[in-house]
Parts: C-alpha cells; sequence; structure tokens
C-alpha cells in the first residue's frame, strides 16, 4: 500500500503520522476500511516530505515540516480546533490559571485579520483605549496576516514592564494607529460585585477556576443587605471553564434542573448538566455580542427555564465543546469535539442567545461617530471555516414574541451612563413595586 523509503527520517515521520491518526480515531478497528483513502494519501505526503528534504535550497528540519503539516491540517477544520507546541500549551495552561503577564484583551481572526473581541477590564489594552472590533493589523511592526491566535498571544504576552507597539486600524480611524502599551501582570479578577440602591450587581468577566467561588461570596455578602434583586452582568465575557458556568447557572435554578446538553459523533461526549442549589431572587442577564461560550451556557439555561430575564443585545454565538489532549513531546491537540444545545434543545453554535429584550447600548455610539449600521460587531458566524450551527431540536419554551416585537422593547432611550443597567434597574424595581402592590392589596382585602 505505501511506498518503501530508505530515508529513516520520513519512516520516523511516517510513524508519527500514524501514531496521529490513531490518537484522533482514525485508526479504530470499525473505521480502517473507510479510512483506506485516508492511509493511500499519506503515501504522498511522505513523497512531498522526502523531496523537500533532498531537493530545497536550505536543510529543513524534519520537525518543522510535521508541526507545519500539523497546523495545516488543523487549519482546514473549525477556527477553535488548533495544534499546540509545547511553550503555547503551557500558555494555554495559563490562562485558566487566571494571572499572567500581557495586555489584556481576548481575540479572535476575522477573515485573516487579528481581531479584538474585548478588552478585559481594568488591564493596560483596556486603559489604553482599545475597543472591541478594533483590528490589530501589526505587532511590534510586523504584519499579522495570516497570523495564527495562539503566534498572536505570544507575541503580545512577555514579562510585566516590557513594552509591546500594537498597529490598530478601526472604522472610525482615517489611518492605522499605534498604541504603545506597557504589559502588566493580568490578574482577572473574574467576579466584581456592588449594589445600586437595594439591587444587587454582580459582574463576571471570565468563567476561572476560582469564579464560582468568589460568587457564593458575593451572594452571601449580598443576602447580608437584604437585596430585592440581581443583576448578573455577563456582556464581553468570552467564556472559560464549562465546569465554572455549570456552577454559576447552578446557584439560580431548581435542584435537577439541566443546565445544558452536548451532542458530538463520539458517545463519550454526550453529556448532561444538571442543578443542585438555588438563589429565589428576581434576576436579570446582561448580555451583548461579546457574550460567548460560558456566558451564553448560563444565559440559555436560566432563558429556557424561565428563570431570569435576557437583556441587551444577540450574544456571539460560540456554542462548541474543545477537548484538549496533551501529546507525548510535550504539546497539545485541541480539537472541537461537539455542540452545546440549551435545555430546550436549543443550538448555541452560530445563533446565539437573543434576549427577551433587546437593548443597544448607546453609550458606544457617538453622535459624531460612525453610524450604528457601521459598528463592526463579531460573532461566531462571522469566522471564517467557522462550525455551522446545524437545525435545531425540539423547542418547549413558550415563547411567541417575533424577532420584531423583541427589537420594540430597544426603544428605551436612556443615555446617560450604561443604559442596558439602567433598564435592568428599573425593571427590578417595577418588580418589587408591583409585588408589593399585590402583597398591601391582598392585606387590604383581608381587612376589608
Amino acid at each position: 500500500m505505501y511506498k518503501i523509503f530508505k530515508n529513516k527520517r520520513v519512516q520516523l515521520s511516517l510513524l508519527f503520522i500514524a501514531l496521529l491518526l490513531i490518537l484522533l480515531g482514525v485508526g479504530k478497528t470499525n473505521r480502517v476500511m473507510a479510512r483506506g483513502e485516508t492511509y493511500e494519501k499519506l503515501s504522498v505526503f511522505a513523497e512531498v516530505l522526502e523531496k523537500i528534504e533532498n531537493l530545497y535550497v536550505e536543510d529543513i528540519e524534519p520537525e518543522d515540516l510535521i508541526r507545519g503539516a500539523i497546523k495545516g491540517m488543523l487549519k482546514t477544520l473549525d477556527p477553535h480546533s488548533s495544534f499546540l507546541p509545547p511553550d503555547y500549551y503551557r500558555e494555554m495552561q495559563i490562562d485558566t490559571e487566571g494571572e499572567f503577564g500581557g495586555l489584556g484583551i481576548e481575540i479572535t481572526i476575522k477573515d485573516n485579520i487579528l481581531t479584538v473581541i474585548s478588552p478585559i477590564e481594568d488591564t493596560p489594552a483596556f486603559k489604553a483605549g482599545i475597543k472591541a472590533g478594533d483590528r490589530i493589523i501589526k505587532v511590534d511592526g510586523e504584519s499579522t496576516r495570516d497570523i495564527t491566535l495562539m503566534d498572536a498571544v505570544k507575541k503580545m504576552r512577555g514579562p510585566k514592564g516590557t513594552p509591546v507597539t500594537i498597529t490598530i486600524m478601526r472604522d472610525d480611524l482615517e489611518s492605522p494607529k499605534d498604541y504603545a502599551i506597557i504589559r502588566g501582570i493580568i490578574k482577572i479578577k473574574s467576579v466584581k460585585y456592588k449594589t445600586i440602591d437595594d439591587i444587587g450587581y454582580i459582574r463576571i468577566s471570565s468563567f476561572k477556576k476560582t469564579t464560582v467561588k468568589d460568587l457564593d461570596k458575593a451572594l452571601k455578602d449580598m443576602e447580608k443587605q437584604e437585596v430585592t434583586g440581581l443583576i448578573l452582568d455577563l456582556r464581553a465575557n468570552p467564556g472559560g471553564l464549562l465546569t465554572q458556568a455549570i456552577g454559576v447557572s447552578d446557584r439560580f435554578l431548581d435542584k435537577g434542573k439541566l443546565i445544558v446538553y452536548t451532542k458530538g459523533r463520539i458517545e463519550e461526549q454526550n453529556m448532561e448538566f444538571a442543578t443542585q442549589k438555588k438563589n429565589e431572587l428576581p434576576l436579570i442577564i446582561l448580555v451583548n455580542a461579546g457574550s460567548a461560550s460560558a456566558s451564553e451556557i448560563v444565559a440559555g439555561a436560566l432563558q429556557d427555564h424561565k428563570r431570569a430575564l435576557i437583556l441587551g443585545t444577540q450574544t456571539f454565538g460560540k456554542g462548541s465543546v474543545q477537548i484538549v489532549i496533551p501529546l507525548s513531546d510535550g504539546s497539545g491537540l485541541r480539537i472541537t469535539t461537539a455542540r452545546y444545545y440549551t435545555p430546550n434543545g436549543r443550538i448555541i453554535q452560530e445563533k446565539g442567545i437573543i434576549p427577551d429584550i433587546i437593548v443597544e447600548n448607546l453609550p458606544m455610539i457617538k453622535e459624531d461617530s460612525i453610524s450604528k449600521s457601521k459598528i463592526d460587531i463579531i460573532r461566531e458566524k462571522d469566522l471564517k471555516r467557522h462550525l455551522k450551527g446545524e437545525e435545531e431540536g425540539t423547542i418547549d419554551r413558550q415563547d411567541n414574541k417575533t424577532e420584531k416585537e423583541r427589537t420594540k422593547e430597544s426603544d428605551y432611550s436612556a443615555i446617560k451612563g450604561d443604559n442596558q443597567l439602567e433598564r435592568a434597574v428599573s425593571i427590578l424595581k417595577g418588580v418589587k413595586i408591583f409585588q408589593h402592590n399585590i402583597i398591601n392589596s391582598g392585606v387590604e382585602e383581608n381587612k376589608s
């Protein structure tokens, strides 16, 4: 089936590829016959590898060629699947710890251009004025065209106090603008909270290892303050650890309620996650186009169970499951294995979560700036080679509002400060007044 090559380096390369195919499940017994053509094509790969080694103008290390081939293979998949060389794999592990040296921005690749999803609050990038939708066309003078996400992360991270210059282009700039930023230690405090009158406000900026623990502390403090309602702010939250999203949802739903389930090709990836605890205060969740992944799981679960009112704008639409497989040389393979579904069978991928009340963030649109229609909002469906959402399952949630009727809710014109937050506070205060009047009305009837 294969041509025999005397070059030992090529033979080792073929062995490496065969092992990789087995790791990915391609070499399972029940698939061997169906994958025969795949193995046949590997002989062509080996031919190309040998020709490059023998004929290319410069000597190239086989390891570099093989890693390049693996990266190219994964580039044919969705943008969230990637090969992680050892140093990149270590960077990814640092991400979930919640502390690293860098600028403080969440990024993606859109139309082959490195693009900002959102700056992280209170970080050097945030303070420098980097905005969601900014296109990073250079890093320290080097073009970012065709750069991978992991390469971009590596370029922008570094020791505290070291400088990096990123060149930004955005729609309201006539020409690219350089931002010289001093790296800092990015400590992502994922939960912040305060009270607004008697309404509790909790901001979750990302889902890290300590998110649920920090949320429990916030809820306990607010219980002491006897708040009458809660606002959970997930705007510009790019997601994070699934376990933490499950834990956050768990705090607001009845025991045993389904939070999310996954469906993939592999049986082991078909899982369901249910709840254990509950907080009963009236709840509003704030979302926008920067709310992705774990944020959408929380919003979708609480919306399906009618536990919370979702307010803001349509979310990003990243509803796919990635697993990271450590490889023998210290590198890692991040691969998409399943899609997320809300309790009622709604698919998150590409579609996102549509709020119950749509309220645009008016302060983001200045009168002397670009029109609202030109704002470069990025969602999962805009990414090249994004995973399709497929058809939704059976939807049990009774919701007769049309998109047009939802949009009518966006007429609220609070333009001072954060109008989305103001709207949420106003609604919760209305609930309190309504409940107070109903109780008093019942008391009056009993007296009569």
